[in-house]
């Protein structure tokens, strides 16, 4: 199919301009979104804990959500151009961006060969490597594919194929969103587990001034209001959720006992994070101390040691 060649406007620059970089982030927040599939229902014990909140795939999601329906509009509205002009059809920027999306489609399929048979030789293939790899061979070689058509013509002479090309990226792009809650929760879930974070926190942040207290006076607090300290700037810590304060009591004159009431199981996320990246952990204070809690009240009971927390005079006799 012959083409006269027509000027490039401003209008065609930013069209293919945009077109091109929703393209290239839609296909790295999927591949992402797929990949922390990946690592929650595969996890390594080799790979660090994951974010229990989600963070990266709702990142990827929200990226999807806007970005794949960005691109379809556009490369849908330069289609309409060129059927209106088929002289856009050779202009300058339009090969330009065919050109080099075929380039890195081609360099993204040998960097996924060589980093499979390199793992491979490395001893540490897993399944869910193998199916990362997987994924962003199959990607790279579906847009390579397609793009390649794009610059001979094809999608231009069979447009109800290219519409529904675009149907058919548009829901796999839908069906990867909606999956992500069945794996993450919904919004509400994240906002629960928040409040879960901020408890935890609070808690162990009163378990330190607890244990300071009893260094300095040798004995430990009657209530959490004895913490207050204007002169250090320390406020007592309220339940971020009720705004109610959170429950103490002495066990004996070493033991102690807080407690909160807790929205969402403490998430296990051990293994699922990226390897070898460190991801964000759960909230903690020390591998000996244990924070774990299950939905509704939970109460953590606490000893102090004075071995290892010896009064301060002591310290410096």
């Amino acid at each position: 199919m012959e083409h006269t060649p027509t000027k490039t406007t401003a209008r065609d620059f930013f069209l293919w301009a945009g077109a091109v970089i929703a393209l290239y982030g839609s296909v790295i927040s999927f591949i992402t979104l797929l990949f922390e599939y990946i690592n929650r229902a595969f996890p390594d014990p080799l790979a660090y804990m994951g974010d229990p909140y989600g963070g990266p795939v709702r990142a990827a999601m929200a990226a999807v959500i806007v970005l794949v329906p960005t691109t379809l509009i556009l490369l849908r509205i330069i289609r309409s151009t060129i059927k209106k002009e088929s002289g856009k059809a050779e202009i300058w920027v339009r090969k330009w961006a065919l050109v080099l999306t075929l380039f890195i489609a081609t360099v993204t399929i040998l960097i996924d060969l060589i980093t499979l048979l390199t793992t491979f030789l490395g001893g540490e293939i897993s399944i869910r490597f193998a199916l990362k790899v997987a994924i962003v061979l199959l990607v790279a070689a579906g847009i390579f594919l397609h793009f390649l058509a794009d610059l001979k013509g094809y999608w231009l002479t069979e447009n109800k194929k290219a519409n529904l090309v675009g149907l058919a990226a548009g829901i796999l792009a839908l069906a990867a969103v909606v999956s992500g809650f069945f794996i993450i929760g919904t919004p509400t879930d994240a906002r629960m587990m928040r409040y879960d974070q901020q408890k935890v926190s609070d808690l162990q942040n009163i378990q330190y001034q607890v244990t300071t207290y009893y260094q300095q006076k040798e004995r430990l607090p009657d209530s959490l209001q004895d913490l207050a300290d204007p002169l250090s700037g320390f406020a007592v810590p309220v339940d971020p959720q009720t705004q109610g304060p959170y429950t103490y009591s002495v066990t004996d004159s070493l033991t102690f006992t807080l407690c909160t009431s807790f929205n969402r199981v403490t998430p296990d996320t051990s293994g699922t994070g990226a390897y070898p990246q460190r991801d964000i952990m759960y909230p903690g204070m020390g591998v000996d101390e244990n924070w774990t809690h299950g939905v509704g009240e939970t109460c953590f009971t606490r000893t102090i040691d004075p071995d290892k927390y010896p009064p301060f005079d002591l310290k410096t006799r």
